[in-house]
């Protein structure tokens, strides 16, 4: 292991709107040396970044990859070596589909002093901001988070959607809309109805967000009719329901 002068900090951006954003993790932003940023991190955040600091774009989205899981890491093991504040900026929560259990356990085993500061994750936002409660005691008394995207060569070969379907009220899935149609069938053999609520929220708290609102039986045509894209949280169960009632009482979304 090599001396360490710094500390690693990955910090949770939330899901955009920078009123989500923790006082710690601005702080954090205004005085840090370095800052190595994922592409969903939105501008606003951006902007609290001490102008001193260096910034590096580590962002990864689907077919577009700026830098390699492995290449990050070592990146923030160099860096802690000769900067005091190094801050992993990650969108929404760094432990929720984030990495951040694999960076952490990477940089505490090359030594490197690491904290994790949470962040707002999107598949709680995103629906509070399309008026969907995961939870309400006449709809849902449960609710499973789960990833629509996989990698390959995962601990288990695939998520049970069928243990899902019969174990919770609500389902949430990241990063699902390019395998949508895949789940939607798994959700169908295992036992849930066509005509079960589904909602896609895109852009999530940030002025641009969008809904999409309908059932398992139609969602995939009007995501082709509408020509809807990632990214976007799925929120699956009756919850959706409410979002015709409580959409009016969106939060304000900042435009700055």
């Amino acid at each position: 292991m090599q001396q360490c002068l710094g500390k690693v900090y990955l910090v949770g951006a939330g899901p955009g709107d920078p009123g989500l954003f923790t006082l710690k993790g601005k702080t954090l932003l205004e005085c840090a040396d370095v800052v190595v940023y994922d592409a969903l991190v939105s501008p606003q955040i951006l902007a609290m970044i001490n102008p001193c600091a260096e910034q590096i774009d580590a962002g990864k989205r689907r077919g577009r990859h700026s830098m390699m899981q492995a290449e990050i890491t070592q990146l923030l093991i160099e860096k802690s070596q000769t900067q005091a504040i190094v801050v992993r900026l990650k969108g929404g929560d760094p432990f929720v589909f984030g990495r951040g259990g694999e960076e952490m356990e990477d940089l505490v085993n090359a030594g490197v002093s690491v904290e994790v500061v949470p962040g707002v994750t999107s598949g709680i936002a995103a629906p509070a901001y399309a008026g969907i409660p995961l939870t309400h005691r006449a709809h849902s008394s449960s609710v499973t988070f789960v990833t629509g995207h996989e990698s390959v060569g995962k601990y288990r070969p695939a998520v049970n959607w069928d243990a899902i379907a019969h174990g919770s009220e609500t389902i949430v899935i990241y990063m699902g809309i390019h395998n949508l149609p895949y789940i939607i069938d798994q959700l169908l053999t295992a036992g849930l109805t066509t005509d079960t609520p589904i909602a896609l929220v895109r852009w999530g708290t940030r002025p641009e967000q969008e809904e999409l609102i309908g059932t398992l039986e139609t969602i995939v045509q009007q995501i082709e009719e509408t020509g809807f894209e990632a990214p976007a949280i799925g929120v699956i169960g009756s919850v959706v329901n409410l979002h015709t009632t409580l959409v009016s009482c969106r939060p304000l979304i900042p435009m700055i």
